[in-house]
């Protein structure tokens, strides 16, 4: 999908310019948002999980589909995520504009948020049919590696995506004049619910992208255990749009967006004829997902987790090949346990069995 060059688990970048930086990002892609050339990318096709930026495959199929002026209840189903999981404090039985929302979604991540809007869309199915559309949606991008088992990006069995196909969803919603208000501002008001004695409060954007990047557009940040850090981030400079995409970065010295703004201030430098691919158009392409080795949690039955910050699990930081070291060291260790149990039996002085 997008050229025979991206059908790569390395890096691929255009002859004869300079190497790109290196980033903790297990995979990533940069592409130009207006002529959809791909600039360059590593893994561009390798399936991973998204965390948060899931959401913005939920921008992408609701934005046209809901008035930003009407004004929703919240129901308590909406509220329903993950403890500790990223929430905008939004109250059950509140009445909130849609707009109101959508900053929501894209200024602080909100969950609850993300189960509004999917139920807000799906008519008479609810959430289920706002999941049914988002998969649809992602159909018509050509984003065939991408499946939404969550609205808000909340690991769960089934869920997947791709730098490449993070960066068809996230053109597509580039092209929405609202999303570009929305992610583009840095600072919301959240009105007061009198009836359920809820007071206003305000909101900033946690995308650091826009405070310390000259022509950040905006974009979206993740993480779960499971995922790690994800990220989508665009930028003009010159009359040029690119967006990043990554997912599967460890913050060792850079976070998730600098990271990001890394590989834009690369993208940029490159000639406007620079090329590895291409993003493909909406509705333009038929085939089925591409040939990839599929992550055991992205199958049914798979490992979910809740999206958190500020908290990392070994579990979501072992790449494939520390699980074979892990299992191994386990081994010997249970191998060691074993053999002083029995020496402790021997000398008298081990536990009595049970049964």
């Amino acid at each position: 999908m997008g050229g025979a060059r991206l059908a790569t688990s390395g890096l691929v970048v255009p002859p004869q310019v300079s190497a790109p930086p290196k980033v903790a990002a297990a995979s990533w892609l940069v592409a130009d948002l207006d002529t959809g050339e791909v600039l360059g990318g590593c893994g561009p096709h390798e399936y991973a999980t998204p965390a948060s930026v899931q959401k913005l495959l939920l921008a992408a199929t609701m934005l046209p589909r809901l008035d930003p002026a009407e004004e929703v209840t919240i129901t308590a189903g909406d509220l329903d995520i993950e403890p500790g999981s990223s929430a905008v404090g939004l109250v059950a039985g509140g009445r909130y504009r849609v707009e109101t929302l959508w900053l929501g979604l894209l200024l602080r991540s909100g969950n609850e948020v993300a189960n509004a809007l999917a139920r807000l869309g799906g008519g008479p199915d609810g959430m289920a049919g706002g999941l049914r559309a988002m998969n649809e949606q992602a159909k018509l991008l050509g984003a065939y590696q991408t499946h939404a088992a969550t609205p808000s990006g909340l690991d769960g069995p089934g869920q997947f995506t791709s730098a490449y196909d993070l960066a068809l969803i996230a053109r597509a919603c580039f092209a929405d004049g609202h999303f570009r208000q929305y992610v583009a501002t840095r600072e919301a008001d959240i009105p007061a619910q009198p009836k359920q004695r809820a007071k206003g409060f305000s909101i900033d954007n946690d995308n650091q992208l826009l405070y310390h990047y000259p022509g950040a557009l905006g974009g979206k940040t993740g993480y779960t255990d499971l995922a790690r850090h994800t990220y989508v981030g665009a930028a003009e400079r010159n009359g040029r749009r690119l967006v990043v995409t990554l997912l599967g970065a460890d913050v060792i010295d850079q976070r998730g967006w600098q990271q990001g703004a890394a590989l834009l201030d690369w993208g940029f430098a490159l000639p406007r004829d620079a090329s590895v691919g291409v993003l493909v158009r909406p509705g333009t392409t038929t085939a089925s997902a591409p040939p990839a080795s599929v992550p055991p949690q992205a199958l049914p039955g798979g490992a979910s987790g809740a999206e958190q910050t500020g908290r990392g699990a070994l579990a979501g930081q072992l790449r494939s090949a520390s699980y074979v070291v892990l299992a191994v060291g386990l081994t010997v260790l249970v191998g060691a346990l074993i053999g002083r149990r029995r020496r402790l039996r021997t000398a008298g002085r081990g536990p009595t069995p049970r049964g």
